[in-house]
């Protein structure tokens, strides 16, 4: 149940109703945060069109990797909707419950490899303190052989996440369990 009045799929008509069924056809269902933008249904296709390019586009950082950094981004920010479905996500990769739990609790603890643990840095640092200087980080992720390509779609993740955690937060966006589990990730 969200703050804002959404249309749910069996009430939706017209264009609505197209980008619904074609947002089940592709994701395999439809998500609490599509139907909070219901009001705007040129929105929806607009932010799917974003989600698809950053994390399923041509990347040098692999899907796990930006599955990983959506969860720290969204722990940073407490946002509970899209560390649920995330870490469902994440797990599709890393097929590890103990590790992604440990991820969600402390990125420092969750025995990354140094290069992960680096691009949690920069999405925790990035989220929670946006203002400051990021160069540091930056220069360490050069250092582990990230170029200046991944380290734009890194940020692209984390500013994305931010956004969309957003939208959760601010219009009060829910999820349970079960609505994480039959997505096509």
């Amino acid at each position: 149940m969200s703050y804002i009045k959404t249309i749910p799929f069996e009430e939706a008509d017209g264009r609505l109703k197209e980008i619904y069924d074609d947002l089940i056809a592709k994701r395999g269902k439809l998500a609490e945060v599509h139907k909070v933008q219901s009001l705007n249904p040129e929105t929806v296709v607009t932010h799917m069109e974003l989600y698809m390019s950053i994390m399923f586009g041509q990347s040098p950082l692999s899907r796990a990797q930006r599955e990983m950094i959506a969860v720290v981004v969204s722990v940073a920010n407490d946002c509970k909707y899209c560390q649920m479905h995330h870490s469902e996500a994440l797990g599709k990769y890393w097929k590890d419950e103990e590790q992604i739990k440990a991820l969600r609790k402390n990125f420092n603890k969750a025995y990354l490899n140094q290069a992960d643990e680096l691009l949690c840095e920069l999405a925790w640092q990035l989220t929670r303190v946006p203002s400051a200087s990021t160069e540091d980080i930056l220069i360490k992720l050069k250092e582990w052989g990230f170029d200046d390509r991944s380290i734009l779609d890194a940020t692209l993740v984390i500013a994305y996440f931010n956004f969309v955690n957003r939208i959760v937060l601010g219009l009060g966006v829910e999820s349970e369990l079960k609505e994480t589990k039959g997505y096509n990730y």
